[in-house]
């Protein structure tokens, strides 16, 4: 970790203060459209999401359930661009003071340029990125540019992963370590699997400091669980699925009960029920 603190982590310890921890909010950019995902963005950060995760739509999303796939797939077919990720980025900072990092698979970056990428993600007011399919030993160049820049860096973190690989991702990171649920797709699922807790544990074992939980995580009672053992609860699939049924106004609605889940059971989430 890098010894300047960055606005994510900044974000997440003070969610835990405050409240039982944070909660990260995923949303792809360009869906249903630029305009739509800017101010879908912005209401999550109005109606208690403490970090967005903005996604950058993919061809070939090795890593997302069915939900995100078909959101990414209508930002493709109408028409985005990579450079539309920086103006999201920049229209939404400019609106709240809510981190941003960027999800992306490896290869849209690599084809954009590192460089070229990391620097417009900084100028644009972006915090980082979160990067699911690389290791941190195949990410050297992005390592680099991304402590040059002062970019966080989230990598993944699997039930299945050994504790040398664990080590790895503790020691690379920035910001905090995506600490996957499941072995599977994103999606909700009724039940979280308990080896995100153990997984957890394996990580502070190798010194993360921060970590949340993601994939599967879509309810309030959900997210209340996570935070028993982990830092922040990252939540994606029910939010787009909301903000494709219901719009905007729909997808506030169903952040503030989620977000529910972060509150402190001695009273505050009766205070907040009522927000």
């Amino acid at each position: 970790m890098s010894a300047h603190e960055s606005s994510v982590a900044s974000a997440i310890r003070a969610a835990k203060r405050e409240r039982r921890g944070a909660l990260v909010g995923y949303l792809p950019v360009g869906f249903p459209d630029l305009d739509t995902s800017v101010d879908a963005a912005i209401a999550m950060a109005r109606n208690g999401v403490d970090v967005l995760e903005l996604g950058l739509p993919y061809s070939d999303p090795v890593m997302d359930g069915a939900v995100i796939q078909e959101a990414t797939q209508t930002a493709l077919a109408r028409g985005f661009r990579v450079a539309h990720v920086f103006e999201a980025v920049r229209r939404v900072r400019e609106s709240v003071d809510v981190p941003v990092l960027v999800m992306t698979y490896w290869n849209p970056v690599l084809q954009y340029g590192i460089e070229r990428f990391a620097t417009g993600l900084a100028e644009a007011g972006g915090a980082g990125l979160i990067t699911p399919d690389i290791t941190p030993e195949a990410a050297s160049d992005w390592i680099e540019t991304s402590e040059r820049l002062g970019l966080d860096r989230v990598f993944l973190a699997a039930p299945s992963s050994s504790d040398e690989r664990l080590g790895l991702v503790a020691d690379a990171s920035r910001g905090f370590v995506y600490t996957v649920s499941t072995m599977g797709i994103t999606g909700e699922r009724a039940q979280l699997d308990a080896a995100a807790r153990a997984l957890t544990a394996r990580l502070r074992d190798q010194g993360v400091d921060l970590a949340c939980v993601g994939i599967g995580l879509s309810t309030a009672d959900q997210v209340a669980s996570a935070l028993e053992y982990a830092d922040g609860a990252i939540v994606g699939t029910a939010f787009v699925r909301a903000l494709r049924d219901g719009g905007v106004e729909r997808l506030a609605e169903v952040v503030r009960e989620i977000a529910a889940g972060t509150l402190r059971p001695d009273g505050a989430v009766a205070a907040g029920a009522a927000l």
